[in-house]
This record gives structure tokens, sequence and C-alpha cells, in this order.
């Protein structure tokens, strides 16, 4: 058994105050990216999401900038962003879309003009690969209860909004006739959708964010059609590419030639890739053995017509 343990984890891995606190923002993060990106999935939001991770870096090379935590500026940024999206899009998918790409092309502006002075005024060296990028590894002891706090505000506001949040999403039209109001819901989850991502962001980085918003989610979602259960596995499955993300990471630092590691952020976006193409290949096997099943039954009803119209014959 320890020898089993010894080569899938490298010396110091369980020793490591790094490791730990990776696991946790890993798992925390990965539980709240799933719930909000279920809605996502449904809402058809996956480019509003990746514009806001994108944003959020113009938000986080500030922070930096003004000597505060990345998080702080990933968020501030992301919340506004959210909210001008909603204010422009004005409910209409095209108008949303020409919103969302406005916003994101001024805020990859401001990002190049913040990353531009971080560089350019501290000699601090990887300020762009730490903000764009992100590493698990990176994260900050002293943010773990700041993030966890907003990851359990994040979810007790998606339990909350949870019905009015799944019709509005299903059927805008519906929900106004029954009463949901649609645009303070859709305000809601947008600032909701710019705190996960801000999370994710912090963990893997602000282009890579998107990854865990929409990866896990949309595998869940191949695999069952109840968002509840969706957002449970699409929570397990991002746990899984982040932890596994992490012991490849530390693990690399011992591959030849040892002492260059692998990026962590990298190992997680690619374990969320081969999730999506098992949960397909899976959902695929499932339609194919429902097919023979439907197929079949059929061919058995037709056959006993027949035998039943040639005895009446």
């Amino acid at each position: 058994m320890n020898q089993v343990l010894r080569t899938l984890f490298a010396p110091g891995f369980f020793a490591s105050g790094p490791v730990h606190a990776a696991l946790v923002v890993g798992a925390v993060v990965a539980l709240v990216t799933g719930a909000v990106g279920v809605f996502t999935v449904i809402r058809g939001q996956s480019f509003a999401g990746h514009a806001l991770g994108e944003v959020g870096s113009a938000g986080g090379s500030a922070a930096f900038l003004g000597g505060a935590n990345p998080l702080w500026g990933f968020m501030g940024i992301a919340v506004v962003a959210a909210g001008l999206i909603e204010l422009l899009g004005l409910h209409r998918a095209r108008a949303r879309d020409v919103a969302t790409g406005l916003v994101l092309g001024a805020g990859l502006g401001m990002a190049a003009l913040f990353l531009y002075l971080d560089t350019t005024s501290s000699s601090t060296t990887g300020v762009t690969v730490t903000i764009l990028f992100g590493s698990l590894f990176a994260v900050s002891q002293s943010m773990l209860p700041s993030i966890v706090a907003l990851s359990a505000v994040a979810l007790v506001v998606i339990a909350a909004c949870y019905r009015m949040l799944l019709l509005s999403s299903l059927s805008a039209d519906l929900a106004a006739a029954r009463g949901v109001p649609v645009r303070a819901v859709a305000i809601a989850y947008l600032v909701i959708m710019a705190v996960a991502v801000s999370l994710a962001a912090e963990t893997i980085g602000a282009i890579l964010a998107t990854a865990l918003l929409i990866g896990p989610p949309a595998t869940a979602l191949r695999l069952t059609k109840r968002p509840g259960g969706a957002m449970v596995v699409a929570g397990l499955v991002g746990v899984a590419a982040a932890w596994l993300g992490i012991v490849l990471a530390y693990d690399s630092y011992y591959w030849p030639p040892a002492g260059h590691g692998w990026p962590v952020s990298f190992f997680v976006v690619a374990l969320v890739l081969v999730f999506y193409l098992l949960g397909g290949a899976l959902a695929g096997l499932a339609r194919a053995r429902r097919d023979r099943r439907g197929g079949a039954m059929p061919r058995v009803a037709a056959g006993g017509c027949a035998n039943e119209h040639g005895a009446a014959a």
C-alpha cells in the first residue's frame, strides 16, 4: 500500500501547506462553478461567462497594481461587467451578444493597459502569467476564508432562487406569466456568475476560468437532464479535475527533466476536456442501448399484429 502511495504521490505531497490550500480551494471553487455553470449552459450564456472571465483580467491586474489581492479586482470588474451586459442586452439574445462583445473588448483593452503598467512599474516577474493563467499553488492561505465565504453566498443564492431561476432559464415568457421577476432574476444570476468566474480566475487564471464554469456542467448535462442532478455531477467532475490536476502538477516536478513542473492550470483544463469527451462517450453508449431496446419492441409488436391479422384472415 505504501509503495502504491509513493508511486501516485511525490514526496512531501501530504505535508505541503500550498497543496492543502490548493485542495480546499479547488474543491470549493469546483462545487460553486459546477452549480452556477449548469444554469449558464441551460441559459445559453457561455459566451457571457467567457467574457466575464477575460474582462476580469483587467480587474485582477488593476488590483495587483494597487497592492490588493487579484480576487477583489476580478470580482469587482466582473460584477460591473455583468450588470452592463444585462442592462445593454435588453433580454434579446442578439443584443445581449453584441453587449457582451462590447464589454469584452473594453475590458481587454483595460487589461492590456494595467498589465503593461504592472510589468513596467514592478520588479515582480510573471505578473501577466499569474493573472491570465493562475495557479492553485499560488493561492494565499489568508484568502481561504474569503473564498469559502463567497462560495457559500453564491450557493445559498442559487438554492434560494432555484425554482425561479430554472423556470426563467427554460422559458422567460412562462416565468413572467407566473409572476417571476425575470429581469431581477437575470441580473442576480449574472452577478452570481461573475462571482463564480472570479473565484475560478483566482485559481486557474482569467483566461482559463471558463473551463471550470462550462466544462463540468456540460459533461453533467450529457449524463443527466435533471438540473439538480446535473449540479451534483458537475461539482463532482470539477472536484475530480481539480484534485487530479493538483496531484499531476505536483508530481510533474519530479518528471524528467527534474525541477521543471508543468502548470497546474494546464492539467485541470486538460482533465475537464477529457471528462467531457468521456461523458459524451458514455451518453452515446446509453443512447445506443435505449435505441436497441426501443427498436426491438416495435418488431415484436409488429409480428404479433401480423399473426393476429393472419389468424383473422
